[in-house]
């Protein structure tokens, strides 16, 4: 029973986890901040803005003994969403429960094969939806080959990849997509693990014991749990039949879950209590196929960082299910269930399909590099947005029962949310430069750096497993950047697909709105003289581009001519492209919490551009006193996720382009 947490700094985040412990949670789930999980320190300029704000920023390993101060490792089961810098944070983690073992007087070595945990490490799903990668699929294959061959042989209790499908989900996938990506970046690992030679072919069960999954589940509580009894017999199939593993036991599929939180609403949020209610039955009810570990997203997710009392909630709903309920007294309540049977059947059909079109390009690498599987992703969230807007598919509170009373929960918004202290950053960036320069001042310290900098750019290029280098550097001091920017030096770093340029966008014309948005666009670019352009662009380190996509990808049905450059980029590269594509709209997408500091960047570029006619817009998890601020500072325009109506939005795009062009606010007919 966990609840993902982690803000701000290593020391609060700690106190975070030991009153949830208190509380009666039984793991930990370690969330991370964005420079932590892509390669940087707090003080690199990249990291402006995203530090403290999803996560705890972990720069060295002083931070690490800070996050676990009095929480004995050897004893607990702690899970780290970490992916690209996964090597990096399971080499620090080791060493602080080596440190814990010594100052205790136990032996550091049987702490280490103690230590029971997750990283989730699981490259691919990034460059489909989470966008924390560094590297190119091929060296970040190499990096999760190395951690599973060190785990197997040394810490035989971890799972050293959490293949997610969680992300999928949340990124659009259909359940048989979810389920197919999931068994195609299992059999990548798998099959690189097996090729590499570093684990004898007949412990290679051990292996396949360790692959752990984390999934989805959303609020189609009967798709969603047949979808878990798919996993449980394709995952039995594959391990028996491609890698030949007897063991019945080392062929369970073990997954965790988080519930939906693409489901989550703004609009009315206490509907979201139910929701998650109902996503947990999905994975505990049928025994056959039961998570091993829940974790809950809170309520009020959809409108900024939960408070620990709203986290306590979604621990107490685990517990009541558990304790006070009689669900785990009895056998599988659906064997036997002729539609649960037919269910699975169909989803199993489906996904062994498409797990095959991706065998066929070559593998989940290949079909990452080409753009296959993010554009299948982008195309089918679109797909799914157009069924909400047409309310086939209803989501109570947002397009159909919009009608409510008061919410007492949400009087004052202000306080409905966990805010990050202003000064984090600066605190953050000043100790980590603090680290450093003590560090650096001894002079044996200063060589022991240099030296486990340089062993890890060699086994690098050498083809070395790079757990040693990396748990070397994690002694010394090395700080996540220096570790992050010696292995950029040696792999280089990589751009994947957006998927927008392939996607279905809208069939058939779309509908009447749609039809109505696209006249008044090509309506107002006769008016001009040109076509209408929009810049839609993620600044920072906030990889989550699902909205983004789907905004392009709508723009571009309504007739714009659509500039979109993919995800992390800096407020100087936005205004850059913004004057070079002379954009009549700029859209920016944020939803990790940085866009107070980096919208006012933008809009202070684009007018020493001479660009500040140029109207901006912001979408994301914005509070409303945020929302008042941006305004107040220039920006045209705030979407939040209650704003689900994409061809509203694009026809506020040409009512706000007209109105900085000096048009008339009539609605214009084409010529």
């Amino acid at each position: 029973m966990r609840t993902y947490a982690g803000h701000s700094s290593a020391v609060a985040s700690n106190e975070l986890y030991r009153r949830n412990l208190a509380k009666g949670q039984t793991g930990l789930s370690v969330a991370f901040d964005l420079p932590t999980q892509t390669g940087y320190d707090p003080d690199h300029p990249l990291a402006r803005g995203e530090v403290g704000k999803v996560g705890v920023p972990i720069s060295h390993v002083g931070d690490m003994r800070a996050l676990f101060d009095q929480i004995p490792l050897s004893q607990m089961n702690t899970s780290m969403t970490i992916n690209a810098t996964a090597m990096w944070l399971l080499a620090m983690y080791q060493v602080v429960a080596e440190e814990q073992a010594l100052e205790a007087g136990d032996d550091a070595a049987a702490a280490v094969r103690a230590l029971g945990g997750t990283t989730q490490n699981d490259i691919i799903k990034e460059y489909l939806s989470r966008g924390t990668y560094v590297f190119a699929p091929g060296p970040s294959l190499r990096l999760i080959t190395d951690m599973v061959a060190y785990t197997v042989a040394e810490i035989p209790k971890w799972n050293p990849i959490n293949i997610c499908s969680y992300h999928l989900q949340e990124a659009g996938a259909t359940p048989v997509q979810e389920i197919a990506y999931a068994m195609c970046t299992a059999i990548a690992v798998l099959d690189a693990v097996r090729d590499s030679g570093q684990v004898p072919p007949e412990r290679f069960g051990e292996v396949v014991a360790r692959i752990s999954f984390f999934v989805n589940a959303g609020v189609r509580f009967v798709e969603e749990m047949c979808k878990m009894r798919a996993f449980v017999q394709l995952w039995d199939e594959l391990t028996l039949e491609r890698y030949g593993v007897t063991d019945p036991k080392q062929r369970r599929f073990r997954y965790g879950v988080q519930v939906n939180s693409l489901g989550l609403t703004e609009a009315q949020p206490e509907n979201n209590v139910q929701r998650i209610v109902l996503e947990m039955l999905a994975v505990t009810l049928s025994k056959d196929a039961r998570a091993r570990a829940v974790q809950l997203p809170a309520w009020n997710e959809a409108l900024g960082l939960p408070r620990p009392w709203d986290q306590q909630w979604s621990l107490r709903m685990q517990q009541v299910l558990a304790f006070e309920s009689d669900l785990l007294e009895y056998d599988d309540l659906f064997a036997g269930s002729a539609v649960v049977e037919t269910k699975v059947a169909e989803l199993v059909a489906g996904a062994k399909a498409e797990i095959d079109r991706v065998q066929e390009l070559g593998g989940a690498v290949p079909a990452v590099e080409s753009g296959y599987m993010k554009s299948a992703l982008v195309a089918s969230h679109s797909l799914r947005r157009q069924r909400i807007e047409a309310g086939e598919d209803v989501v109570v509170g947002v397009n159909r029962f919009e009608t409510t009373e008061p919410n007492p929960l949400t009087a004052d918004l202000d306080t409905a949310i966990q805010t990050v202290d202003h000064d984090v950053e600066a605190k953050a960036a000043a100790a980590v430069r603090a680290w450093r320069e003590e560090r650096d001042a001894q002079p044996a310290s200063r060589e022991r750096v240099a030296a486990a900098l340089d062993r890890l750019r060699a086994d690098a290029r050498s083809g070395v497993n790079l757990m040693a280098a990396s748990i070397e550097a994690a002694r010394a001091g090395v700080t996540t950047g220096e570790w992050s920017q010696a292995l950029r030096e040696e792999f280089g770093e990589f751009r994947a697909p957006t998927g927008v340029s392939g996607s279905v966008g809208v069939a058939s014309g779309g509908s009447d709105e749609l039809r109505a948005v696209r006249a008044q666009v090509r309506a107002t670019g006769e008016e001009l003289g040109e076509r209408l352009r929009v810049l839609v662009a993620k600044p920072g380190l906030d990889g989550h581009s699902n909205g983004a996509e789907q905004v392009a990808v709508r723009a571009r049905d309504a007739g714009f001519e659509v500039v979109y450059q993919g995800i992390r980029l800096t407020p100087e590269q936005i205004v850059a492209a913004a004057v070079a594509e002379d954009v009549h709209l700029v859209g920016i997408s944020i939803l990790s919490g940085s866009h107070m500091e980096l919208v006012p960047q933008i809009l202070a570029g684009l007018r020493e551009a001479g660009a500040g006619d140029v109207p901006v817009i912001v979408g994301g998890i914005i509070p409303d006193a945020d929302a008042r601020a941006l305004r107040d500072l220039g920006v045209a325009a705030v979407f939040t996720p209650k704003d689900f109506g994409l061809n509203e939005i694009m026809g506020r795009f040409v009512s706000l382009i007209r109105e900085a062009r000096g048009l008339d606010q009539r609605t214009p007919q084409p010529a």
